[in-house]
Order: structure tokens, then C-alpha cells, then sequence
């Protein structure tokens, strides 16, 4: 019998033990605030060096058909790889547009086209093998 009892309280122990999982990471700072226009500011750093801020503001209040919302942050942290990353965006009625040294660039050659794609070649044959189709 009180090897069984032994027995369960190890088992007990190892079953907890996987449960717990990793310590959970602090956030050692952390704001937020809305105002009555819409607008908002929202920023936070984490105990393991995340550092992340984002604002929003609504342009052209009011004006119809021209009214966007506009988004500006940035986020940084280190990758698992070791190196420090610092990703900034903005995202309005252009688009969403991130910038960071870590993100490929498109080779610059003014001269060259990028490469089409295969699915768009085959789509853009098919298209002009196909006119009557095509609805404007």
C-alpha cells in the first residue's frame, strides 16, 4: 500500500510539474487611452524586451468619401535567433506599409520589370485567349 501511495504522489508531481508550463513574462508597463473622437494610443513592454506602441487618429473628420483612419506603431523585440528586431508601420488609405531593416527589399533596376508570376501569366493568357469572357 505505501507503495502505491509513493508511487501516486510521483506520479501526482510529474503530471503538475508538465502543467505549470514556463513562468509567465511581466508586463512591466502597459497604457492605453481612447478618446471621444475616435482616436487612441496603446503601448506596452514586456519583461523579456518587447516594446510595442500603435496610435490611430481619424483624418478628414466629417468630409464624405474622404474620411480614413489612420494607424502608426512599431513593435520591437529579439528574434529567438538573437538578433534585434524593430518592425515601424503605418497603415491609412494608402495602404498598410511596414518598415524594418529585417524585411527583404525588392532589387532596384528601372530597366527590369519584376517577374510576373506564373498563376497571373496563365491567368493574363488565358484572358487574352478568352475576350469574350472578360466583363467590363
Amino acid at each position: 500500500m505505501k507503495i502505491a501511495i509513493i508511487a501516486f504522489a510521483i506520479l501526482a508531481s510529474a503530471s503538475a510539474a508538465t502543467l505549470t508550463g514556463p513562468e509567465p513574462i511581466p508586463i512591466l508597463k502597459q497604457e492605453a487611452d481612447v478618446g471621444v473622437d475616435g482616436s487612441f494610443h496603446h503601448s506596452f513592454e514586456t519583461g523579456n524586451g518587447i516594446v510595442s506602441e500603435e496610435h490611430g487618429v481619424l483624418k478628414n473628420t466629417g468630409v464624405p468619401d474622404a474620411e480614413a483612419e489612420e494607424v502608426a506603431g512599431s513593435v520591437s523585440y529579439t528574434s529567438p535567433d538573437g538578433t534585434p528586431i524593430k518592425l515601424s508601420y503605418i497603415a491609412n488609405e494608402f495602404g498598410f506599409q511596414p518598415s524594418g531593416d529585417h524585411l527583404p527589399v525588392a532589387p532596384v533596376d528601372d530597366n527590369t520589370p519584376p517577374p510576373i508570376p506564373p498563376a497571373i501569366q496563365r491567368a493574363l493568357e488565358y484572358n487574352a485567349a478568352h475576350p469574350e469572357k472578360i466583363s467590363v
